[in-house]
């Protein structure tokens, strides 16, 4: 994977499916700092339209963006959109669009997903809704943030499932809109938070959902809901 570089470009006008997408990165963003599940501006989160990715900036706090803020980069990351420079984990972000049909990118510094990642190499089915990020969880291998190197750990760990847990560091995870990402992310979290409480019983070890057991919820999770 060759290493995104991003070229500033004059700010175009500003389309309107832009401007609804990046008011939806910017409403994300904040919830991840409501809810707890990024600290200052750490984590990042990202939206595609069509071949362009919008995407939260570097160091900039998430409620001081605003409508002249947007920042957006074509799929190589030249830069096409704003004059903040782009999230240092763009590289991330790219190359799930790259590789997966997401049209939405969180990624967080959530507590307990981040204490999990330095204990084990996946996170065991402790709850049913495993079955509704792909199966257990994988634990992409440590590399320096920003880097190709975390990119391409990060792929392999994605392998069919919707999100993944990156060593000594948070989570990212993908979904067709920025909603369903960020709600896959609140629910990794509490997953994550479950086994920690379970395992730190003295004595006892956590019961975890057989294989097929997680098939059948994912065959009952795909007609969740009220009919679209």
């Amino acid at each position: 994977m060759t290493q995104s570089r991003t070229t500033r470009q004059p700010q175009p006008r500003l389309t309107h499916p832009l401007r609804q997408a990046w008011t939806q990165v910017v409403r994300t963003a904040r919830r991840t700092t409501a809810d707890g599940l990024v600290v200052g501006t750490s984590g990042n989160v990202s939206a595609r339209v069509g071949d362009t990715v919008l995407v939260t900036p570097s160091g900039v706090p998430y409620d001081r963006l605003g409508p002249r803020d947007a920042v957006a980069v074509d799929l190589d990351g030249q830069q096409v959109l704003g004059t903040l420079e782009p999230t240092s984990e763009l590289p991330m972000h790219l190359a799930v669009y790259r590789e997966t049909d997401a049209e939405a990118v969180v990624h967080t510094h959530a507590v307990h997903a981040t204490a999990v990642s330095t204990l084990v190499d996946e996170l065991p089915a402790i709850h049913y809704m495993t079955a509704a990020l792909g199966g257990p969880i994988r634990v992409a291998a440590y590399a320096l943030y920003g880097t190709d190197e975390l990119a391409d750990a990060m792929v392999e760990a994605l392998r069919d499932r919707s999100a993944c847990l990156l060593r000594n560091h948070g989570t990212v995870v993908h979904g067709a809109t920025l909603d369903q990402a960020f709600d896959r992310t609140a629910q990794l979290e509490w997953m994550c938070r479950v086994w920690l409480t379970a395992v730190s019983v003295p004595g006892r070890t956590p019961t975890l959902i057989p294989p097929d057991e997680l098939r059948r919820a994912a065959d009952k999770l795909s007609g969740y809901g009220q009919p679209s």
